[in-house]
């Protein structure tokens, strides 16, 4: 190995333990069974239809997701913790997570979640579902939150998203993938991605395999785009498909023809 491919690998700590496979995802309505996102904005913000309305926009082009996002999520006027209480009381695991997380890690295939999210409700979500200890060690990527100018989070219409970096997206997938993909033959591993909606939509062309959820705007994407995926319910599809693929019982060009 040069000493190009020697610094390349050491800015990606995913690395670190030579995995065959990495599997990046999605969080809200990926890992979780709602996106608390969502949920925020439709109870304590403008609500369902216009949420809707502002992701059809989004989904179709006519708007940036940062725009439309950071517009929504300011219609969101109760104070930071009592949000993080809310979501800690009706959001929950996708059934088949925990199973699919302990699997991947006992077979040295990271998972790293990728979230037009905020961390701190990630990471709030996961100790609650997960577990302390489970939660801690899942490397995540996402956006952030920030009081505004002279309140505090606390205060009514206190808080607000800050982005990840200056994309269209407010925090753009692609760049935590392309790395890895950029990685010469004999040391890149086989990608995968999961998700389920407009905030997937930089990531979806960027991994060997796509797993997009069956009913949800990312397949709507796909299909408009031509973008090879296959769908899912939950994660234990994922789980069966994944175990297939690194058992060589099947492979990745395999499946996204086929579908589930």
């Amino acid at each position: 190995m040069g000493k190009d491919q020697e610094s390349a690998r050491s800015q990606l700590p995913i690395l670190r333990t030579n995995p065959r496979f990495i599997f990046f995802t999605d969080f809200d309505g990926t890992i979780t069974q709602q996106d608390s996102n969502d949920f925020m904005i439709e109870q304590f913000g403008v609500g369902p239809a216009q949420r809707k309305l502002v992701f059809d926009d989004i989904l179709f082009g006519r708007r940036s997701f940062r725009d439309g996002f950071e517009e929504l999520l300011d219609s969101v006027k109760l104070p930071w913790e009592m949000c993080i209480a809310a979501l800690l009381e009706n959001i929950t695991l996708d059934e088949g997570f925990r199973e699919f997380y302990t699997w991947a890690h006992a077979n040295n295939i990271p998972v790293v979640v990728l979230s037009g999210g905020m961390e701190p409700i990630i990471r709030a979500l996961l100790a609650h579902l997960l577990g302390e200890g489970e939660a801690s060690n899942l490397p995540i990527l996402s956006n952030d939150v920030i009081a505004r100018s002279g309140k505090t989070l606390e205060d009514e219409g206190g808080w607000k998203i800050t982005f990840r970096d200056d994309s269209s997206f407010g925090h753009d997938k692609s760049l935590a993938i392309r790395p890895y993909a950029a990685l010469p033959d004999s040391e890149r591993p086989v990608l995968f991605y999961a998700g389920d909606g407009v905030s997937d939509l930089s990531a979806a062309k960027e991994t060997d395999l796509l797993f997009a959820k069956a009913g949800k705007d990312l397949v709507t994407y796909c299909e408009n785009e031509n973008v090879a995926h296959t769908t899912f319910q939950d994660f234990s599809q994922i789980l069966a498909t994944v175990k297939d693929i690194v058992s060589g019982k099947t492979s990745v060009h395999e499946v996204a023809k086929k579908k589930i």
